[in-house]
């Protein structure tokens, strides 16, 4: 058994995992709250990573955070999963129960809670969404929006096949596109949501004509490195509501340190700030 740490610990699994802010979040929220705990970066490879989440049973951690591209083995490490994390077949958050590890999903939570704080009312009058990619991120934002009462939600995706099993998985509110058909789809969104890493740096950028979007949609973009895309400048520039992708990141951690650590904490102006310094963007 692993000799337990001096205070009580969580953790952030990836490959890479170098580039996560997650450290600073979570160390952040101890500080404000008194509590003595840490929040530490894990790389493991993919395959190692099966051996590392059979021995989280036996410590010395309380439990951490998933991220790619691991999260469907942990989906198939945990012995029980939360209601969302069964609907979209993917684990961001672990914890244990009685020597069980459970998984759970709050990116749901994180896409939602960023709109809400960021847009407030933007839910008020749900209709036709557009989701770009479809991959593991959409899962999560398309389960949000069909939460809110968004249908159709149709998911734009370079390979149709992809965006056909989402709507395998998500029913009758889902239908597949291809990008020929986005002109088509953007006149009736009442939002347009980002999924891919196209207009993350390094990443080439995501280049959509909006022209056809209703003046009063909301753009919002999954990609926060950046701050703002140029999908959301552009957005921004013609007048449409436009939120960005940093505030999911925060209020997805919101769930998973309240199991580890015992109080449920806020995202704050004081936070965001705080990260966004780490990444070299005044607020």
């Amino acid at each position: 058994m692993s000799a337990e740490p001096a205070v009580p610990t969580a953790f952030v699994v990836g490959w890479p995992i170098a580039h996560s802010r997650s450290p600073i979040i979570h160390r952040h929220w101890l500080a404000e709250h008194g509590i003595a705990g840490d929040y530490l970066r894990l790389p493991v490879p993919p395959d190692e990573i099966g051996g590392f989440l059979r021995g989280l049973a036996e410590g010395p951690y309380r439990g951490g955070n998933v991220t790619v591209p691991h999260k469907e083995a942990a989906f198939a490490a945990a012995e029980r999963h939360d209601p969302v994390a069964t609907a979209l077949g993917a684990v961001n958050t672990l914890w244990l129960e009685d020597g069980r590890l459970i998984g759970g999903n709050t990116d749901v939570a994180g896409f939602l809670g960023n709109l809400d704080q960021q847009a407030p009312g933007w839910d008020a009058a749900p209709g036709p969404a557009v989701v770009l990619g479809a991959g593991g991120a959409a899962r999560a934002v398309i389960h949000g929006l069909i939460g809110r009462g968004f249908a159709p939600v149709f998911v734009v995706n370079r390979s149709r096949d992809r965006a056909e099993a989402l709507a395998e998985r998500f029913g009758p509110a889902v239908r597949p596109a291809g990008w020929e058909d986005l002109p088509g789809l953007l006149p009736g969104a009442r939002i347009l949501v980002n999924t891919t890493s196209l207009g993350m740096k390094g990443e080439p950028p995501l280049v959509v004509d909006l022209a056809p979007l209703g003046a009063d949609a909301l753009v919002t973009d999954i990609v926060y490195v950046p701050l703002e895309t140029p999908f959301l400048a552009a957005a921004r520039a013609t007048g449409r509501s436009t939120v960005d992708g940093l505030g999911m990141l925060l209020h997805q951690a919101v769930p998973g340190f309240e199991r580890w650590f015992g109080v449920r904490p806020t995202v704050t102006p004081a936070l965001r700030a705080l990260v966004l310094a780490d990444l070299g963007v005044t607020a």
